[in-house]
């Protein structure tokens, strides 16, 4: 018995009239800010003179792209994407592998390894500002004290690393959530084969626990690269940007131009170069992780 052939075209309409809504509503919820941002980026717009908006054409790019500070900034981005992803992966592998272990109080571990994670990030930059990296009544001031050294004033000498470790500390629990479960579902008689061949720790890791975990790990990657990329509160609530600009990323740059400057077309203009730079990384990082994960395949 054959069915109405106008009865499949009929459903696939009914479905796509449904979605058709939510389809729209996202379009416009991602197109009518680029294309504000599009729009500004071609004025001067300045928020001190409301109302007196000119045709700017390319100057506001000009003029970015010939100042130093966005290089500075473009520069900061990507290295604390680099750093702060290279740390999270192998302290994140290096946990789970550690928690993956049976021992008294292992639930409680992996509590407080994840719990940094549920911390809001202005709440942990004021934590490790106030509470731990202040060169006067920190827990670090506190040790090197004790140890006979002097303190260290991080925010200032060292800026950007700061911002690496409160990153770190933050999204490597992240990293864990993920791996751990991964390394989880790994065949035990895979592991008890290869113990039994006299494979020792590392034998299994390199062989056995690494390329299970590289499909995980590629989406952490994936996932903390777009976070990175438009980081901004630790960098506010910390260093401000500074000194100079020693910490700026490019959110902080645009954020800088558009509510400290009042320049509202420059750091729009600021805004579709962080568009861009997203997008290449990203079709970058798919690009890699694609073929690897052809290759595992």
């Amino acid at each position: 018995m054959t069915g109405d052939p106008t009865a499949k075209p009929a459903r696939h309409l009914h479905t796509r009239s449904l979605l058709a809504p939510s389809v729209a509503a996202l379009f416009l919820w991602m197109i009518v800010p680029l294309v504000m941002t599009l729009w500004f980026s071609a004025e001067h717009y300045n928020l001190l003179s409301p109302g007196k908006n000119t045709f700017a054409g390319w100057h506001n790019y000009r003029d970015l792209l010939s100042h130093r500070a966005l290089w500075v900034a473009m520069g900061n981005t990507l290295l604390l994407v680099g750093l702060v992803l290279a740390i999270t992966l192998i302290f994140g592998t290096l946990f789970s592998i550690l928690l993956e272990q049976d021992f008294p109080g292992r639930n409680i571990c992996r509590l407080l390894v994840i719990a940094p994670f549920f911390v809001m990030p202005t709440v942990s930059a004021l934590i490790w500002k106030n509470m731990l990296m202040n060169p006067v009544f920190g827990l670090f001031a506190w040790v090197a004290h004790t140890l006979g050294f002097r303190p260290i004033e991080f925010f200032s000498r060292m800026p950007l690393i700061s911002i690496v470790l409160i990153l770190a500390w933050e999204w490597t629990p992240f990293a864990v959530l993920i791996l751990l479960p991964a390394l989880h579902s790994l065949s035990r008689d895979q592991m008890e084969a290869a113990r039994l061949d006299g494979a020792g720790p590392i034998a299994l890791f390199r062989h056995i626990q690494l390329p299970h975990l590289l499909r995980p790990m590629a989406v952490v990657a994936m996932i903390e690269t777009i976070f990175f990329l438009s980081l901004f509160a630790e960098i506010y609530v910390t260093t401000g940007g500074g000194p100079g600009l020693a910490s700026t990323n490019l959110a902080y740059l645009i954020f800088r131009d558009a509510l400290l400057s009042f320049d509202v077309g420059r750091a729009s203009a600021g805004g579709v170069v962080a568009i861009v730079l997203a997008n290449f990384v990203a079709i970058f990082l798919m690009r890699i992780v694609g073929r690897n994960l052809e290759d595992l395949g």
